[in-house]
């Protein structure tokens, strides 16, 4: 199947249109953060960098961590950058750019995400590191796609909605077991809620009034069984569920810089996501 260039944007010189890379330029680990200025705050770690892009939002170098090559690329903020990200992402590895057709053998990434978030629950402290274990997606991103979940995810989806009265059934998905095992120890792991704002959707209230007042402490309160939701931040959900579709191993890493609970906010939130990123980096 051809993919037309319209459904498949390229450039000039043949890179894809929003992150400007060639697949050249991806590695089999790579590291996705939403700030493009937490680029740097990765690379800075290299022994070396060869290859740098700037395009929008999305801010790329290549390099290499002890002696490991990898990708760092900056998505921006929310499940709809996540899309373009991904969809772009795994073109470069699984769909020849010349022919505009799939390949036949698929390649695999490691894609791990390193952001910030807020804790759902009181026992979780400002500077926790915290592996996504589910998403629960609070987004209508996954309403485009076919997204196949287990009963145990579909059960949960239906009990979210049903507990907290949204008027939208949410989208639960796991992360990679794999990648967690590998980067687990000593980190917490938790439940990631994914939401498609900052304000509102977090129960945050300026100078509109919200629609769901009780949405924070339905939340905190949420539980079936010994499944808890933790924290939660803007993008998990959408890299977990394009994990699931396009065949990739992907994990997100949690810096806990809030206690949304207890109205706490670390005093220094970059160091707590520079040990999150250089545990990461020594643990991938």
């Amino acid at each position: 199947m051809k993919i037309s260039e319209t459904d498949l944007i390229l450039n000039p010189d043949g890179s894809v249109y929003h992150l400007n890379l060639l697949p050249k330029n991806i590695s089999d680990t790579v590291i996705a953060v939403g700030d493009p200025g937490r680029v740097y705050m990765v690379s800075q770690y290299f022994d070396e960098v060869e290859f740098e892009m700037n395009k929008r939002e999305f801010i790329t170098h290549v390099g290499k961590y002890k002696g490991k090559r990898i990708t760092v690329i900056s998505t921006g903020i929310g499940p709809d950058n996540v899309e373009i990200f991904f969809n772009e992402l795994d073109a470069l590895v699984n769909i020849d750019l010349k022919t505009r057709e799939p390949k036949t053998r698929k390649r695999k990434l490691k894609v791990i995400r390193i952001g910030t978030s807020g804790a759902l629950q009181e026992d979780i402290p400002v500077g926790t590191h915290l592996l996504s274990d589910y998403a629960v997606g609070l987004d209508n991103l996954m309403n485009f796609y076919d997204l196949p979940m287990d009963d145990f995810e579909t059960g949960l989806a239906h009990d979210i909605q049903k507990k907290t009265g949204l008027p939208f059934m949410p989208y639960v998905v796991r992360g990679s077991e794999t990648l967690r095992k590998q980067i687990e120890n000593e980190m917490r792991i938790g439940n990631t809620v994914t939401c498609p704002g900052f304000y509102a959707p977090q129960g945050r209230e300026l100078r509109l009034p919200i629609r769901f007042p009780q949405l924070l402490e339905d939340l905190n309160y949420y539980h079936k069984g010994d499944f808890w939701l933790t924290n939660f931040e803007m993008e998990t959900s959408a890299y977990y569920a394009f994990g699931r579709l396009l065949g990739h191993e992907v994990l997100s890493a949690n810096a806990i810089i809030a206690n949304r609970i207890k109205n706490k906010f670390a005093k220094d939130p970059n160091k707590v996501v520079e040990s999150l990123i250089k545990k990461v980096l020594d643990r991938v």
